[in-house]
């Protein structure tokens, strides 16, 4: 370590004590470096670090906000509740005044003691700042990190107008009309290329699909920013919004249980330290990684392994352990390996691979093949059991659905449930390349939102991407009044998703079709959710839904009415006849309330689909 600062890298008696003893140099209070290196250039390597100890409550501007760095004359621009400046050797930190109300983002700096998360001015601050009157930080900002940002604004606004029109907004917030004056004139002379800053905390990712390379992901420390790669091969990973994490990648991160499991904080970390992902895409810093990670190919299938439900393979996953340790500390072990695939989604559950001879273990440096959903806590031990009955529901009643079963679990755990991916290619002769985007991604929305969006949106994202329209808007119509039938308020828009895939030297998808059904659950048997309501809304209602709610949805999304009244008929009818005959796996019913949670699904969708056959007559 060549440079300390006191109270964060080194205490004030030891820092003093070697100072004393010829081993430091005090730069100023609280900052030194060590004695035999290149004071200057350990001050200008760590410059922003430096700024941020000694004005804690600054923010990066100016050219330092697109450098992420000190100007090459060594001086860093910062602002903040005053006009001040600090020289420390080579390095001259200049402070001005920030205005009223400055509109600021967060970026990461990296440098040799790792990376510092600082606040910098956002694009149209820096912008308003490049045309300041007689002010330094304005003259620090060169004609082409003008056109720079430029640039980066038209890009995120789409026009030059609007652009101006976004500074602008923030300009008469701050009383810098001059400011904005020039900014809009700039803007409206629509200048050229953008180019990314340099900083120790970059990321150039590059992002394959089934071992092609789409493109490159590269954060500068403040943004993203997507380069696709020349390439002939189908679209999968398109830029919406410049400076955003494209809405494709960001579904793939993971969520809930497993993000707090990661310690990640943010999108940049998460595809820093993850590999591979769901939709056979992985995620790497250079070509040569590709070659040393595992082809997802489903080589052994599920059902070769299962008798009445039940899995007769041989489960070699995590377990309980000591007392000491839970289920869920010994599953989130196999996570601290990059290799281990990365999966979305709040519920736990872990990557799995089914070998020939049977046995399931996790797929850490193998094919992830299968995916575990192991019971919860807190009134959500039979999570795996009512996900089990409601994939056998709606496979009775025609949807397509993965292979699945009951497998159990050892130290008297209740049971997990095992799903057969159904995104990878079916065998080492399969020539297809597969690609699940969720309802999120379609409909450009970040995960946060999935709970946002409506049957009637989906349809409408749904109709130019899918290759038979027809028939996926009576998937989706179905999906809709299946979901109220079996009582699943968590049928959101990242439980939703098309499957894509595309022939070996195929230049487009060649089938985007409606995926399998996949986590269904009949939400209200569990605590806290007697009254859950859809997650989506249809016809403007989530909840108290009648047939005339799904016959106006029908409408709405121009599914033809007797195609409507007979996918309910149909759907009604058959599960009349289902919870009728479904029954559980045998050794899952020596857990006491496998029965109960059972029997009260089971009335839950007799209950609505008798009301709902009622509401026809």
């Amino acid at each position: 370590m060549v440079i300390h600062l006191v109270g964060e890298t080194i205490d004030a008696k030891r820092a003093h004590k070697r100072a004393q003893a010829g081993e430091l140099v005090q730069l100023v209070r609280g900052i030194y470096v060590e004695q035999d290196i290149d004071a200057e250039a350990a001050v200008l390597s760590h410059a922003v670090r430096i700024a941020h100890y000694l004005y804690p409550n600054a923010f990066l501007s100016s050219a330092s906000a697109a450098l992420l760095a000190p100007t090459p004359d060594g001086r860093l621009f910062i602002s903040g509740r005053r006009n001040q400046r600090t020289r420390l050797r080579s390095l001259e930190i200049v402070q001005n005044e920030a205005p009223p109300h400055p509109s600021t983002a967060a970026a990461v700096v990296g440098d040799d003691l790792g990376e510092l998360r600082i606040d910098v001015s956002s694009p149209r601050q820096r912008f308003l700042e490049a045309f300041r009157l007689r002010s330094e930080h304005a003259s620090a900002i060169t004609v082409e990190m003008r056109v720079q940002m430029a640039v980066r604004l038209i890009e995120e606004h789409s026009t030059p107008k609007e652009a101006a029109d976004a500074v602008w907004a923030l300009a008469r917030e701050n009383g810098w009309y001059r400011e904005g004056e020039g900014a809009e004139r700039f803007l409206l002379a629509q200048p050229g290329k953008a180019k990314v800053s340099a900083n120790k905390a970059a990321l150039d990712l590059l992002i394959a699909w089934h071992g092609d390379p789409l493109g490159h992901l590269i954060h500068d420390g403040f943004e993203w920013r997507w380069k696709p790669a020349k390439r002939s091969g189908p679209a999968l990973v398109r830029e919406t919004t410049p400076g955003k994490l494209p809405a494709f990648i960001e579904s793939l991160l993971p969520e809930g249980w497993l993000a707090q499991v990661l310690h990640e904080r943010d999108d940049r970390e998460a595809l820093k330290r993850g590999r591979r992902y769901m939709s056979n895409v992985t995620v790497v810093e250079s070509r040569d990684e590709l070659a040393t990670l595992p082809a997802d190919i489903l080589t052994t299938r599920l059902d070769n392994f299962v008798e009445a439900g039940c899995f007769t393979g041989r489960y070699e996953g995590p377990a309980r352990g000591a007392i000491e340790e839970s289920f869920e500390q010994n599953l989130a072990r196999i996570f601290a390996h990059a290799e281990t695939p990365r999966l979305s989604g709040v519920q736990i559950k872990a990557p799995m691979h089914l070998a020939p001879d049977g046995i399931l273990r996790p797929a850490i440096d193998l094919p992830f093949t299968h995916i575990l959903k192991p019971a919860g806590t807190a009134g959500f031990e039979m999570l795996p059991i009512v996900e089990w009955l409601c994939l056998e529901l709606g496979r009775a009643v025609g949807f397509a659905t993965p292979d699945i079963a009951l497998t159990s679990m050892p130290d008297g755990m209740s049971p997990a449930l095992i799903v057969e991916r159904f995104d990878i290619r079916q065998g080492t002769e399969d020539p297809r390349r597969f690609a699940l985007e969720d309802f999120c991604s379609i409909l450009d929305l970040p995960a946060s939102a999935k709970y946002d969006g409506t049957i009637e949106r989906m349809a409408r994202g749904l109709r130019p991407l899918s290759t038979n329209p027809a028939a996926d808007l009576d998937i989706l119509f179905r999906r809709a009044v299946f979901a109220w039938l079996i009582a699943d308020g968590d049928m959101h828009l990242k439980n939703l998703a098309l499957l894509k895939s595309a022939g070996p030297e195929a230049k487009a998808f060649t089938s985007v079709r409606f995926a399998p059904l996949y986590d269904a659950v009949t939400t209200r048997v569990f605590p806290g959710l007697g009254g859950d309501r859809m997650a989506l809304k249809l016809n403007g209602k989530d909840d108290r839904l009648t047939r005339r709610d799904f016959m106006a949805l029908a409408r709405t999304i121009g599914l033809p009415q007797g195609d409507a009244d007979r996918a309910i008929a149909e759907l009604i009818d058959r599960l009349k006849n289902v919870v009728e005959i479904v029954r559980l796996p045998d050794f899952a019913l020596e857990f006491t309330p496998a029965a109960t949670v059972r029997n009260q699904v089971l009335a839950l969708v007799r209950e609505r689909c008798a009301a709902l056959a009622e509401d026809a007559d």
